[in-house]
């Protein structure tokens, strides 16, 4: 069973052009659906194996998630990869029906990205230059490059020296699927981006090869778990820790994007969505900036 979730996965990374990450969530959720499976095989006395995973057997699964208090996105969550692996289980020949087949995935809301005001990301990004850190100016490059261009936290920590043409003012990253974008970036940031690489990373390189843009102080990538520490330490300081996530550049960037008047398709690209519905869902962050303007320009508003 376990050879099986392997090869899905590596269907995944190779085939379907995962992220490891999310190759990562997936075996995750899988290997717990066959702990439970197991559980089950053994209480019928029969064979641990994927004939006889039945629709029975995956209702009583969602049972036990529902009964273990899972929060719904995760039960919907782990119902995604239930899904996705027998359906290749199916395609490959391995097994003849889908056990998930016309069981309904439970609804849920999709919850609005969280974000914060523009000068609260001012206080944040004016953090790392208060430290008085050895790597300060690399964690300032970092923040202003992150809210520059709206990167996932993975894609920020991928960059590679030649993906940055500070001259230009751009930046180059391969979001998911490998999927490559240039993103333009505010002066501010190429300027930070420039001191760290002038002053502090020829101190943290430990090889002449490395080609990682930002370093830790090993001389190797940092790492995504790296930078949200790093991330974490610096909303301590700005009283904002209860409110950002990895995440909340990322969001706060597309929000204030659209209240500033760019159009959702230029968002759209410069998010990497591969669908503009799931742009969409900032727009409605910027409804109470649409009313305060209206109320503020309206004659019979005031």
């Amino acid at each position: 069973m376990r050879d099986d979730i392997q090869s899905f996965l590596n269907y995944l990374m190779v085939e379907k052009g995962f992220s490891e990450n999310t190759s990562e969530a997936y075996e995750n959720d899988l290997r717990q659906m066959t702990t439970f499976a197991d559980k089950e095989a053994a209480k019928s006395g029969k064979i641990p194996g994927w004939d006889n995973f039945t629709r029975q057997t995956m209702l009583a699964y969602m049972l036990d998630l529902k009964e273990r208090n899972y929060a719904i996105t995760t039960v919907v969550r782990k119902m995604a990869a239930a899904k996705s692996f027998f359906n290749f289980m199916v395609a490959e020949g391995k097994l003849k029906e889908n056990p998930t087949e016309n069981i309904s995935t439970p609804k849920v809301g999709k919850p609005l990205p969280d974000a914060i005001s523009i000068s609260q990301v001012r206080a944040l990004l004016n953090q790392p230059i208060k430290s008085g850190s050895s790597e300060a100016k690399r964690d300032k490059a970092m923040l202003e490059l992150l809210y520059a261009s709206g990167m996932r936290v993975t894609e920020l920590v991928n960059l590679n020296m030649l993906d940055v043409d500070l001259k230009e003012g751009f930046v180059r990253c391969f979001g998911k699927g490998r999927k490559e974008r240039m993103i333009p970036i505010y002066p501010q940031a190429a300027q930070s981006v420039q001191e760290y690489l002038n002053e502090i990373r020829p101190n943290l390189v430990r090889a002449e090869a490395e080609k990682a843009l930002f370093l830790n102080r090993r001389g190797d990538r940092l790492t995504r778990q790296g930078l949200w520490q790093i991330l974490k330490a610096y909303a301590r300081e700005a009283g904002l820790d209860d409110v950002v996530t990895p995440h909340t550049l990322r969001h706060s960037f597309a929000t204030h994007m659209l209240s500033g008047g760019a159009d959702l398709r230029s968002v759209q690209e410069l998010l990497g969505h591969a669908n503009i519905s799931t742009t969409q869902i900032y727009t409605h962050l910027t409804s109470e900036h649409i009313r305060r303007s209206y109320e503020k320009a309206h004659p019979r508003a005031k």
